[in-house]
């Protein structure tokens, strides 16, 4: 049971990121987008950090074969890439043959909802391992979720949501995550190899997250300050990664 309670727990704080819309508006945009560029620099260090230093060594640990485990990490870099180009070309493909308000606005919020979805399973499944694992992924899960929910937010708004709306929409599209948790648990252990295939899986997904979504994200800060900073964000969060490995 107990890894039901860490995983429903660690998929409801990260459902809960989906009201950082609130921020945005107590705050204000402009003030927030000088925070963002520093939220995106931890979550790249804390996808690195846990796919390198947790998913990665503990899937070569268990495995039997490490060239199959090797395959599973490109497995999920590929099918991350596939489904983005596909979320891509699909949102480009409605914004031109239909109204390029609404729609666009729900079809952010299916794709958004599949990305909760895929959250979850991996939180459950990083729970099946041990709790220092599950408690590494959901850090990384959440600070990449921050700035996400932020621009998800953003998006709703622009389609013409009224705030409270886009806020309750964007709530409800996060809560699959909690779907996908107890999918994952009450699946993953009657399937023998779960976890062996779901670690470097998510350790593929999350390099290739920070790797081609994110770092991108931080190369528009051209000035030095703010280079060092998100330098110091991506390795502040790297250190984080490591001193979890204290309490496993």
């Amino acid at each position: 049971m107990t890894e039901w309670v860490y995983s429903l727990s660690s998929a409801l704080l990260v459902s809960l990121i989906s009201l950082v819309g609130i921020v945005t508006i107590m705050i204000g945009v402009k003030r927030l987008d000088r925070v963002i560029p520093l939220l995106i620099s931890l979550a790249v260090g804390a996808l690195f950090g846990d796919a390198l230093v947790h998913l990665l060594p503990e899937a070569f640990e268990t495995s039997s074969s490490p060239a199959l485990t090797s395959l599973y990490v490109i497995v999920g870099i590929l099918l991350f890439f596939m489904m983005e180009k596909f979320l891509h070309w699909h949102h480009e493909h409605r914004a031109r043959v239909v109204n390029p308000v609404h729609p666009v606005a729900y079809i952010n919020l299916v794709s958004d909802g599949m990305h909760n979805f895929l959250d979850g399973l991996i939180i459950g499944a990083s729970y099946l391992v041990s709790i220092p694992v599950g408690v590494a992924t959901t850090v990384a899960v959440a600070l990449h979720e921050i700035p996400q929910e932020q621009g998800d937010f953003g998006i709703l708004i622009n389609a013409g949501f009224t705030p409270r709306r886009a806020l309750q929409m964007n709530l409800l599209s996060a809560a699959l995550a909690l779907v996908g948790v107890v999918v994952s648990l009450s699946l993953g252990p009657s399937l023998g190899d779960y976890t062996v295939f779901m670690l470097p899986f998510t350790a593929g997904g999350f390099i290739y997250i920070a790797g081609s979504d994110l770092i991108p994200e931080l190369h528009a800060e051209k000035e030095l300050p703010g280079s060092l900073a998100q330098f110091a964000m991506v390795v502040a969060a790297i250190g984080l990664m490591f001193l979890l490995l204290l309490i496993e």
